[in-house]
């Protein structure tokens, strides 16, 4: 049946737990950044926001890899059955959210180089870090969900 279970599971371990760990740093250099502009330290700012930005290219990059060995090793496809399609749809609108917050981070990035933000204006800087810390407590239910479950 098309709807028979899966047994070709992706563990929890390995590119997922990585992932994971990769998303709950980035939460932290986030912080550091608004720690950093809160002191009006520009250098340590742009160097957090950096970090922020490549740690989530760096998940996307494992994202992707993990999808070419769910593919090529496990013959896992969006329909090839519900665990299939569950994860494939579940991480692939969490890794478009992820793409777009390190788009917008990297566009706070340059201006904050640009010394567009200061202790006292810097609203877009804290709603693009609410926006990267609720896409990472939404990869927490996502691990748990896909990876566990």
């Amino acid at each position: 049946s098309r709807y028979t279970q899966y047994t070709n599971v992706i563990p929890a371990f390995g590119v997922p737990a990585l992932n994971t760990t990769l998303l709950l740093l980035s939460g932290v250099t986030v912080t550091l950044a608004h720690w950093a502009l809160q002191k009006n330290n520009r250098k340590q700012l742009c160097s957090w926001l950096a970090a922020t930005v490549l740690l989530g290219l760096v998940f996307l990059g494992f994202q992707v890899y993990e999808y070419v060995h769910a593919h090529q090793a496990l013959d896992l496809t969006l329909k090839g059955g519900i665990y299939g399609s569950t994860f494939y749809m579940l991480t692939g609108f969490h890794g478009f959210h992820v793409s777009m917050g390190a788009l917008m981070l990297a566009i706070i990035l340059y201006r904050s180089l640009k010394g567009h933000f200061s202790k006292k204006d810097h609203f877009a800087f804290e709603a693009v870090a609410w926006y990267w810390h609720f896409v990472d407590v939404v990869w927490l239910g996502l691990f748990i969900f896909v990876y566990w479950i």
